[in-house]
C-alpha cells in the first residue's frame, strides 16, 4: 500500500511548476474561519480554518464538490471549528486556488488533498466531503490508509447512477430548484471561475469514477449521510440494500427535507449527526434543530463501531 502511495505521489510531483506569487485575501471573509493560503505542487492553495484551533483538537478536512469551492461547505464547518482543528480548503484548480495546469481528476484530487495536509505539517485526519469530495476521499484512503482516521461522506455523488452525463445534468438542474436560493449566489461564481468545458469534462471523469466499490472497500469508520430529497442518488431503500451486502464499516444516515448540498441547507442537523458520529454516540435527532428536519440511522455496517449506552 504504501509503495502504491509513494509511486502515485512522485509521478504526480514531476509535474511541479514554478511557484506562483501569493494573490490577495478576501477584503471580508466568509465566515468565522481564519482565511489564508500555501503552497501545494507549486501551487497557490487557498484555505479557511480553525483561527485558534485548541490544543489536541482532532483535525477534520472538508472537501468540496465539483466546480465549486469550499466556500459552501462553511455553514456546517464553523459550526464544527471550536470542537475540531478544521480545514477547509479550495483544491487546486477550484475557487480562490491556483489553476493546476492540466484539468485534475479524483485520483489527483486525493493526492492533492495529501500534500496539503503535509504543507500544514498533518499527519492524519478526518476527511468530510460533499458529492465529489466524497470520492475524492475515497480515493484518499485508498492510497493514504495510514493517514484518515474516519470519513464522512455527504450525498456521494459519481459512479452509475449518475450516468449517462445528460442524465447527471437533468439531475443536477433538479436539485438546483430543491436547494436554498442562496446557494446560487454562493455556487455561480465558482461556476463561472471554473468554466464550462473545465466543468463538463470534471463531470464526465466523475462518473466514470467506481464510487460504490471505493466505499464498500473502506475499511475505518465511515458515515455516509443522504437527503431524501436529493435526485443525484437512489432512494435510501436502495442505498440500505446496497450496503447490506457486504460485512462494513459504514452507518448510513437519512436527512429529511435535505437535497444534495446538506452541508449547506442543513449544518445543524449534519454537525449533529457528525458529532455524534466522532464519538460513537446513537444518532439522534438535533435538539436544536427542532421542526426543520428529522435524521434517521437506516443501516449500520457488521464492524462499524457499536453506539456508547453510557
Amino acid at each position: 500500500m504504501m509503495a502504491r502511495s509513494s509511486a502515485a505521489s512522485s509521478r504526480h510531483r514531476a509535474k511541479t511548476p514554478k511557484p506562483h506569487k501569493s494573490p490577495r485575501l478576501p477584503r471580508k471573509p466568509a465566515s468565522a474561519l481564519a482565511e489564508r493560503y500555501t503552497t501545494v505542487d507549486g501551487f497557490n492553495v487557498f484555505y479557511r480554518e480553525s483561527d485558534e484551533p485548541r490544543p489536541g483538537a482532532r483535525v477534520m478536512l472538508h472537501v468540496h464538490g465539483f466546480g465549486l469551492s469550499g466556500r459552501y461547505l462553511l455553514p456546517t464547518a464553523q459550526v464544527l471549528a471550536d470542537e475540531f482543528h478544521t480545514l477547509v480548503p479550495d483544491l487546486p484548480g477550484f475557487g480562490r486556488s491556483a489553476k493546476a495546469g492540466a484539468l485534475l481528476d479524483v485520483p489527483d484530487l486525493a493526492h492533492a488533498a495529501a500534500r496539503f495536509l503535509d504543507a500544514k505539517g498533518i499527519e492524519r485526519a478526518t476527511l468530510v466531503g460533499n458529492s465529489m469530495g466524497c470520492p475524492v476521499i475515497c480515493e484518499f484512503a485508498y492510497h493514504y490508509p495510514e493517514r484518515i482516521d474516519r470519513a464522512v461522506l455527504v450525498s456521494p455523488a459519481g459512479g452509475i447512477f449518475n450516468q449517462p452525463l445528460r442524465r447527471a445534468v437533468g439531475q443536477l438542474a433538479r436539485d438546483g430548484g430543491r436547494e436554498p436560493r442562496k446557494m446560487v449566489t454562493v455556487a455561480t461564481p465558482d461556476y463561472l471561475r471554473f468554466g464550462v468545458s473545465s466543468t463538463f469534462k470534471m463531470f464526465r471523469a466523475l462518473t466514470q469514477y467506481p464510487t460504490l466499490a471505493r466505499l464498500l472497500a473502506l475499511h475505518i469508520p465511515t458515515l455516509v449521510v443522504l437527503g431524501d430529497r436529493d435526485p443525484l442518488l437512489p432512494g435510501p431503500a436502495r442505498v440500505q440494500e446496497v450496503a447490506a451486502q457486504t460485512d462494513n464499516h459504514v452507518l448510513v444516515v437519512r436527512i429529511e427535507n435535505a437535497a444534495h448540498a446538506i452541508n449547506y441547507s442543513h449544518p445543524g442537523e449534519l454537525s449533529n449527526v457528525i458529532r455524534l458520529f466522532m464519538d460513537d454516540l446513537p444518532i439522534v435527532d438535533d435538539p436544536d434543530s427542532p421542526g426543520h428536519a428529522s435524521v434517521y440511522e437506516i443501516h449500520r455496517g457488521t464492524y462499524h463501531p457499536p453506539a456508547k449506552t453510557d
